[in-house]
């Protein structure tokens, strides 16, 4: 049995201005985010800031993306190896 793909809306944790949630929509829709972050600004011109009350309720319910764990051993062969990480 394979597991079907899926795209999910996360809040990344490495292209962030406030909280991840503009650039977190472009990724999901795989468009640049400052598209989206310039969108999101005219459209709470548009509506007069009413627009960003929805900033913080889609921080609230985007999760965030996990972060990456590192490795769990590391090749002896490796020249970095004895250093810590």
């Amino acid at each position: 049995m394979t597991d079907a793909l899926y795209r999910r809306l996360l809040r990344p944790q490495d292209d962030r201005i406030v909280a991840g949630v503009c650039s977190g929509i472009g990724r999901y829709f795989g468009v640049d985010p400052v598209l989206i972050r310039v969108a999101f600004a005219i459209f709470a011109a548009v509506t007069w800031g009413t627009a960003l009350l929805a900033y913080p309720v889609m921080w609230f319910l985007i999760p965030e993306e996990p972060a990456p764990t590192p490795p769990a051993w590391r090749d002896p062969s490796d020249p970095t190896w004895g250093r810590p990480v």
